[in-house]
């Protein structure tokens, strides 16, 4: 389906509407745990923990968004690579027939030497880099059998053919291997950023390590509490929608026709989507099962299963597995269908992340999804918010 997207709006963000966050969630969970010491640099000049988190969470999200660059890189590369086998057997396919055809001119030089017609001319066409040019220059068609004009009008056409296909197939090449470059490109970007994440980590003491986890925690609390509110919101939205098909049924029953009825919206001024129809419902419960069979298999950058999954890897998957093919990659995935506010978001829908569609979970209701986190991590359920409200891109009805 073609995307439905719009240009986001400036200002704040709620419930689908973008706005730049007023502080990242590491800094609001700093000031929860009133860690005020965290934020300085200590004496022997290493970074406060407050800033390992901030570069280890932007190491993260950076490879997230190498590893997208590096899942098209490696799907473009994989396309050249078919069509220059493609071209390289049919040009194996055309010089075998170059050459039978080569051989039948050469039988017909025998026969004219057993007879002593036109040896030099047969012998020299046939070392000839342009047989037509031979042609135009000799005349040798116009001493040449019907059978034999036949046999040079196929060679003539089969070494044309043959030269035009190994052109492709060079070019091609030339473009596979710069494709090749660009892979290996990005995957040194990728291991370079998760290499200093990495060694970050490894410098912080114990006890620095239990403050960060410590932070970890009340972000995750703060998470669910957010997927709880929107649980709640979705829900009387629910109700409200059913509740204004009944009063629509009753006065249809009543004979009052439908009319324009009285708006029981909620003020926002937006129209409400349409539900999506049964058949989406039945193809979201075949990909969220799916995606529910993957829960504790780890995150690999580049990874498409089965034993292992990045982001977009995860959820290409499970929507093929309702028999919906999605693109491999978050920039691709994201036009991939119809976008909806957050508000209405449907178990099955796409939910994308950051500016730099660097990330993409499966929304499962009530504010969850299910995804493939970041390396050293697993395949789990968690909130939507897990990296703060400002966080949320967009959401994406793929099927």
């Amino acid at each position: 389906m073609a995307s439905h997207r719009k240009p986001r709006p400036t200002g704040t963000r709620v419930a689908g509407i973008r706005t730049p966050a007023l502080a990242t969630a590491a800094l609001t969970s700093v000031a929860l745990l009133s860690q005020t010491a965290d934020a300085t640099p200590s004496d022997d000049g290493r970074p406060s923990l407050e800033e390992v988190e901030k570069k280890v969470d932007d190491l993260y999200r950076q490879a997230g968004s190498a590893t997208e660059k590096y899942n098209a890189a490696k799907e473009k590369t994989a396309k050249q690579r078919k069509r220059v086998d493609r071209l390289l057997d049919d040009v194996a396919q055309r010089t075998q027939k170059l050459n039978e055809a080569r051989e039948e001119l050469g039988s017909f030089a025998s026969a004219q030497y057993r007879t002593g017609a036109a040896v030099p001319e047969t012998a020299t066409f046939l070392l000839a880099d342009s047989p037509q040019d031979y042609f135009d220059q000799n005349q040798l068609m116009s001493r040449l059998t019907g059978r034999q004009k036949d046999a040079v009008d196929d060679y003539v056409a089969q070494q044309s053919e043959t030269m035009k296909k190994r052109r492709e197939a060079t070019e091609s090449l030339e473009t596979l291997t710069e494709s090749q470059k660009d892979l290996k490109t990005a995957k040194a970007t990728v291991q370079k950023k998760l290499a200093t994440a990495r060694e970050l980590l490894s410098e912080l003491t114990a006890e620095e390590k239990a403050r960060l986890a410590a932070i970890e925690k009340k972000k995750q609390q703060e998470a669910a509490r957010k997927a709880a509110e929107l649980a709640k919101q979705q829900e009387a939205a629910e109700r409200e929608r059913q509740e204004r098909e009944r009063e629509e049924a009753a006065r249809q029953e009543s004979g009052a026709g439908s009319g324009t009825g009285t708006d029981t919206g909620t003020g926002t001024g937006t129209t409400e989507p349409s539900a999506p129809d049964a058949s989406y419902g039945t193809k979201a419960e075949k990909a969220l099962a799916f995606a529910r069979a993957q829960i504790g298999k780890p995150y690999v950058w580049g990874a498409t299963g089965p034993g292992s999954y990045d982001c977009s890897g995860l959820t290409q998957a499970a929507w093929k597995a309702a028999d919906v093919s999605l693109p491999r990659t978050t920039y691709d995935q994201v036009n991939a269908g119809t976008t909806v506010p957050v508000s209405q978001a449907q178990p099955g829908d796409l939910v994308f992340f950051y500016d730099d569609l660097s990330h993409v979970g499966l929304y499962i209701g009530n504010g969850m999804m299910i995804h493939a986190p970041k390396p050293g991590a697993y395949v789990r359920e968690e909130s939507i918010y897990y990296d703060g409200e400002g966080s949320i891109h967009s959401v994406v009805r793929p099927a």
